[in-house]
């Protein structure tokens, strides 16, 4: 994805682009029109739009949306209180969706991550390098639906497990970016936090799943919070090993001015490569 943006750059024949996943079963050309009328449109000024959609089929699904990211933000920002990082990632409807679209100049700007943190990272440099008033969401479907991927409950290195440390882990990093104080002490308190909010939530969800006449299976609910626990852990473990890592690719202004003739070289190759 990184090097297609290059390539958007290089060819200097957009003004913008649109990113969705790859293994939506769900898609229809509605999907993407809805994505890119926002920054699209002459006068709506918006230079970045994110995507929402519901998940659900017989059941709830999305996961690490529902089950990780969600109650951890609530949970962070019941201790930290009200940072307007915590705040502005909470206003998404559906943070972890793959869907975007940007501005060809914001596109220059932004560094993205190389791991699953993909979509939380690209929303903090939108934090970072994007004005309010120039971000909106979009709900792109009425049912959206894609590749689901297993638990991996024993391996960390796969699954929703592997999912779920990266974007921890990245979203520690971001928040100690933005000057809040990440310590031994917070990331304990954050493990029982987390697991009450992680409750409260399934509780929730278990009354919508009834109501609307969805299956919900609450023993495998309770093992993913429960391997989520385990996952935030290992990603406060790993921030507090080494603070300063980051999954985060160099910007194309960055390698710009590193390389001033890449973005040429790279058009060339391409070119060449549509020849063959």
């Amino acid at each position: 994805m990184w090097t297609c943006l290059g390539y958007v750059l290089a060819s200097e024949q957009s003004h913008m682009v649109a990113i969705h996943d790859c293994d939506i079963t769900t898609y229809n050309r509605e999907m993407l029109a809805r994505l890119c009328y926002p920054v699209a449109h002459p006068s709506l000024g918006f230079d970045f739009c994110k995507g929402y959609y519901a998940r659900v089929s017989d059941r709830l699904n999305g996961r690490v949306m529902r089950l990780l990211l969600t109650p951890l933000l609530r949970a962070l920002k019941s201790m930290v209180g009200l940072h307007p990082f915590l705040v502005y990632l909470d206003t998404y409807r559906y943070p972890l969706a793959g869907e975007v679209c940007l501005d060809l100049d914001l596109i220059r700007r932004i560094r993205i991550p190389y791991d699953w943190a993909l979509e939380v990272g690209m929303l903090a440099e939108v934090f970072r390098n994007c004005a309010p008033r120039a971000i909106c969401q979009s709900e792109l479907c009425d049912l959206y639906d894609h590749k689901h991927q297993e638990l991996s409950l024993r391996d960390a290195d796969k699954g929703l497990n592997k999912m779920a440390i990266d974007i921890t882990r990245s979203l520690f990093r971001r928040m100690a970016a933005e000057g809040i104080k990440l310590d031994a002490g917070l990331f304990d308190t954050l493990l029982s936090a987390y697991s009450r909010q992680a409750e409260d939530t399934l509780r929730f969800y278990a009354a919508d799943a009834a109501i609307n006449g969805l299956r919900f299976e609450r023993h495998e609910e309770e093992m993913a919070v429960s391997m989520f626990t385990r996952s935030i852990r290992v990603a406060g473990r790993a921030f507090l090993d080494d603070p300063l890592w980051t999954p985060l690719i160099p910007n194309w202004n960055h390698i710009q001015s590193a390389v001033p003739t890449f973005l040429d070289e790279l058009n060339g190759a391409v070119r060449l490569d549509n020849q063959a």
